[in-house]
């Protein structure tokens, strides 16, 4: 059995952490720095950085938060938003994060993810894959790019598979509809990743108590379990969640 890692994620807009609601109605949520040194206090075994205007405002990451969230923390660290070449990545690797997170740039030229994994690794490469339910895909699910505001005409599922094939490391399917909700991951969108490919897969969108963890793993086949607006508010910590997890007969890092 895998060991199940939680994975806090900070969204990150003019250099503050915030959540929104299916990518909109964005709050701020704290600051990076501090969420970042809590959590990797709390026991998160990874850390996501999501730079969410970077695509939209045309521009990179930006260099300075990461270093500075990478500065109190050891566990990896994953950077995306904004980065749409071998370049980009070299300059984020090389101020702290361990991997990097593309989603648009990858759509936009899949070659990317095969010279990536050829010059860094598979393991540092993760494939972000934002997808809505759409009845005239293959797989009833159609891939979004840029923030989550454009639909590709492309069926999310297959993506995967030709993202693993590429040489990606991770797959970070987020669920167009379930995103900030609480209500939920997407079970189905995420099951249907998971089945297409035999990478690790990222749950991510929704999750908003912990029974929805524990469901991630059992009917998702998640390994990761990604998580924003219940670790932000404090409605939960990391620890209830581990020990929850364990109590259900999962295996975690405590």
């Amino acid at each position: 059995m895998n060991i199940i890692k939680i994975m806090p994620c900070l969204d990150m807009k003019d250099g503050r952490v915030v959540k929104g609601i299916h990518f909109v109605n964005i709050k701020d949520a704290g600051d990076p720095v501090e969420n970042a040194a809590l959590y990797q206090k709390e026991g998160a075994d990874e850390l996501a950085m999501l730079d969410i205007a970077a695509t939209v405002e045309n521009r990179k990451t930006r260099l300075e938060w990461v270093k500075n969230v990478s500065s109190v923390i050891n566990i990896p660290l994953t950077v995306g938003g904004g980065i749409s070449s071998l370049e980009d990545i070299e300059l984020v690797l090389k101020v702290g994060a361990d991997k990097v997170s593309m989603n648009s740039a990858a759509v936009k030229n899949p070659d990317l993810i095969r010279e990536a994994a050829k010059t860094f690794g598979s393991d540092r490469i993760t494939i972000a894959i934002d997808g809505r339910r759409n009845k005239e895909m293959p797989s009833g699910f159609e891939l979004v790019v840029f923030g989550g505001t454009k639909p590709v005409g492309k069926d999310a599922i297959a993506w995967a598979r030709q993202c693993q094939d590429l040489g990606a490391g991770v797959i970070l399917p987020t669920s167009m509809d379930g995103d900030g909700t609480q209500a939920g991951y997407d079970l189905e969108f995420t099951r249907a990743i998971s089945d297409a490919v035999n990478l690790p897969v990222v749950a991510s969108g929704g999750a908003g108590k912990l029974e929805h963890f524990y469901e991630a793993v059992i009917k998702g086949g998640a390994q990761i379990l990604l998580a924003a607006s219940v670790f932000h508010y404090r409605i939960l910590s990391i620890r209830q969640v581990k020990e929850y997890l364990q109590n259900k007969g999962l295996k975690v890092n405590l």
